[in-house]
């Protein structure tokens, strides 16, 4: 009866969690979808607990004290900005967790010498592939995004090739594992070098395909909690991590389609096919850039009837979207109408710029995707570009030899007049320059993000 009871539960606990991924499709729904699934998650793990194999609270308690300890303070310390490198760590915990169940599984089976099945060899195995991989190649993105390492690809001759022939020795001993579970040295082998195809998979990444790869290792993560949940014979995992996984490789594709990425290219850490870009900065900076102040943009404004935001990283490191809704709201004021324009991948993870913008309460139907808001460029009197750099570089249409040739970006370039809110004229993490910011209609107002509107507010204010 109470394993009938728990599995009543996994069940219900499974139809939140799809109705929550469900909610989690539309901004108006996340907050309760996101509820709906950490209920559906509070439910499992009570279920869990009823389990008659449990046979001490103890650990699991105390685990339950530390774990919620260090999340309170994440959540609580952590900025919105480092939010990306934060769900890195998180998808990479999921992986280590799981090759970890499954090893502590496989000894508890051989204590009490049971006979292993086809699917818990397999399982076994699986989970120690797919959680390491996970888990170095987790930690590597972390690294990057906190600049603990280079935000560069980081490439050597035959990388490659050593990947490949890496993953054979790996099935290789897959097969010895599957062939003669109860040697678990082979399974520990297994994790050894499946955390050595992590990293070398994910530093050939550079920063600017960063949201590919978070979104690629929280689909890894999905995976190896369906092998995990396969070694427990446990349906709530298994269905829940099947939701994710599949979830994450849909967002993956989305993300390559609006990079120009081959999927391929991303799951074997493969870098961009096109040449080196030879031209310099000074070919297309040379007194062409033409900077502003604070005052003179507001002067625009008096003739403006339309204005289009564009944020991007600048944005987010400068923790300017507050001050981004208070102009937002001043422009609307003063009668004009603005809009938000979003590139899939602005920022450093899918979704950055909603986030960031939903945070200060910007009403969802003013963020544009860039379909939508593409077609309306030409007839935009003003464009404010905050930090954004390869999402707008016009680069992407007309360079076949750049690393950005063919990425769909925003064509900000249309509009009247951009105003473009950046430090200087460094590259984006593409590292190649950007023509926009010597466009004829382009004015660079060089200041720190927050800053800058800041002072474009005081000085739309004070005319």
């Amino acid at each position: 009866m109470a394993v009938s009871l728990i599995n009543l539960a996994y069940l219900f606990s499974t139809i939140l969690f799809i109705y929550g991924l469900k909610g989690l499709t539309h901004p108006r729904t996340a907050v309760r979808g996101n509820l709906m699934g950490a209920l559906g998650m509070l439910i499992a793990i009570v279920a869990t607990l009823f389990n008659a194999k449990i046979a001490s609270y103890e650990i699991i308690i105390a685990g339950l004290v530390v774990g919620s300890a260090i999340g309170t303070l994440l959540a609580a310390r952590i900025r919105m900005t480092a939010i990306p490198q934060i769900i890195a760590l998180l998808n990479g915990f999921g992986g280590g967790a799981s090759f970890l169940v499954a090893g502590a599984v496989l000894y508890e089976s051989i204590y009490l010498n049971e006979n292993f099945s086809l699917q818990f060899r397999i399982s076994i195995a699986a989970s120690g592939v797919i959680g390491a991989v996970t888990l170095l190649g987790s930690l590597i993105a972390f690294a990057k995004l906190q600049e603990l390492i280079s935000e560069k690809a980081i490439n050597f001759k035959g990388h490659n090739i050593i990947n490949a022939i890496l993953f054979l020795i790996i099935l290789s001993f897959c097969g010895l594992s599957v062939y003669k579970p109860e040697e678990t040295i082979f399974y520990w082998i297994i994790v050894a070098l499946s955390s050595i195809l992590g990293i070398l998979s994910t530093i050939p990444i550079g920063g600017a395909d960063m949201p590919v790869v978070i979104s690629l290792l929280n689909s890894y993560s999905g995976l190896a909690a369906v092998a995990t949940g396969f070694v427990l014979n446990n349906n709530s995992l298994i269905i829940s991590g099947s939701l994710v996984g599949s979830s994450g490789l849909i967002l993956t594709q989305i993300m390559c389609i609006a990079m120009n990425r081959s999927l391929a290219h991303v799951l074997f850490g493969i870098g961009s096919t096109t040449e080196k870009m030879t031209t310099k900065d000074d070919d297309i900076y040379a007194g062409r850039v033409k900077s502003v102040t604070p005052e003179e943009v507001a002067m625009l404004f008096d003739v403006a009837r339309r204005v289009v935001i564009v944020p991007g990283y600048g944005m987010a490191i400068s923790q300017a979207q507050y001050a981004v809704r208070d102009l937002f709201l001043l422009l609307e004021k003063n009668g004009m109408t603005v809009e938000f324009g979003i590139h899939p991948v602005a920022g450093r993870m899918p979704g950055h710029m909603n986030v960031l913008l939903a945070e200060v309460n910007i009403p969802y139907e003013k963020l544009k995707t860039m379909e939508e808001i593409n077609t309306t460029f030409e007839q935009t009197d003003i464009v404010i570009v905050i930090g954004a750099n390869d999402v707008v570089n016009p680069i992407a249409r007309t360079n076949t030899k750049s690393p950005i040739a063919g990425m769909p970006i925003l064509n900000v370039d249309k509009a009247k007049t951009v105003v473009i809110i950046k430090r200087g004229l460094s590259p984006g993490f593409a590292g190649i320059p950007n023509p926009l910011f010597a466009a004829d209609n382009t004015l660079m107002l060089f200041s720190d993000g927050k800053k800058a509107v800041l002072d474009i507010i005081s000085a739309v204010k004070a005319a």
